[in-house]
């Protein structure tokens, strides 16, 4: 015990505990964290890995929260949060941009607008922030992460250092790398090419009007729930024909706009969504005999 009451003195106001998830996930659902803790720079997240680790307490990493259902009886360790000092955005060549992890993606196309640079305006569509979007290889209209990514900077927060891994070094896959679970993203490098504004701002445009017309806003949703199996068929596809579309559990519901993406109507609990996933993952396999994986991420107890 006297050694768990060093270990929250050690990090002062940047180490919380009981602390309500349900602040940090779009869903607007989950228990408490039992420790949160928002690093204020690399030294100080380095530092926590060693004492997290001496104290055997379990940590995982939250992003923007864009695509996270925390279960009801949160999580047992501590949860992650990269602080302020993690979001900048800053050009170190003429097509390059140096980006914190912690930067919301939006950002990052509006810097690249704002610096000539195209083939970035698909992140102005993804509701997350750079570490995640690497993590999960997001990306959306034919674009994805990995097409404009040159390298990553990392904590191992097994071996406790930092370290770079270039872009041809890691695996990519449809919603997915090789990268081990033991790291955390800190930086990465971007690369974009030189075009003129108003193209760009027009390609931006016309992409976020395209989101807006197809996907459901201003919800309490984490976004796709489902991967797609190919671009011909796509989950949301494969949900309609299993005549899924309509499904509820509790304030748990399934958007009319897109059918992959599910929704806290109000008063839903982590478990309501858990269950119509389960619902609607085993009626599109009876259906299909095809097994939807989880583009969301399903954390705590």
């Amino acid at each position: 015990m006297s050694n768990l009451i060093d270990f929250t003195k050690k990090f002062g106001e940047s180490l919380s505990q009981k602390v309500k998830l349900s602040n940090y996930s779009w869903f607007n659902l989950g228990g408490n964290a039992e420790f949160f803790f928002k690093p204020k720079n690399k030294k100080e997240l380095l530092e926590f890995f060693k004492e997290a680790k001496k104290n055997d307490i379990k940590t995982i990493f939250l992003g923007a929260g864009s695509n996270t259902l925390f279960r009801d009886n949160g999580v047992k360790g501590a949860v992650i949060k990269l602080g302020k000092n993690f979001s900048f955005t800053r050009l170190i060549g003429k097509d390059i941009i140096e980006v914190g992890a912690g930067t919301l993606d939006r950002k990052v196309a509006d810097f690249a607008k704002e610096n000539n640079l195209t083939n970035l305006e698909f992140l102005s569509c993804i509701p997350g922030s750079i570490g995640g979007t690497i993590i999960m290889n997001s990306g959306c209209y034919e674009h994805d992460i990995s097409q404009v990514l040159i390298s990553i900077q990392a904590i191992d927060k097994k071996k406790c250092k930092e370290i770079e891994i270039k872009k041809e070094d890691i695996n990519f896959v449809y919603r997915g790398n090789n990268l081990p679970e033991d790291l955390i993203i800190i930086s990465a490098k971007l690369k974009g090419s030189l075009d003129k504004k108003e193209k760009i701002e027009k390609k931006q445009s016309e992409l976020v009007q395209r989101k807006k017309l197809s996907q459901p806003s201003q919800i309490k949703t984490c976004g796709s729930t489902f991967k797609n199996i190919s671009k011909e068929k796509k989950a949301w596809m494969l949900i309609k024909e299993s005549g899924c579309e309509n499904y509820q559990e509790g304030d748990a519901v399934i958007s009319k706009k897109h059918c992959n993406f599910f929704i806290n109507k109000g008063k839903a609990k982590s478990i309501d969504i858990e269950n119509l996933i389960k619902k609607v993952k085993s009626k599109v396999y009876e259906k299909t005999k095809i097994n939807l994986e989880l583009e969301i991420k399903i954390v705590g107890e």
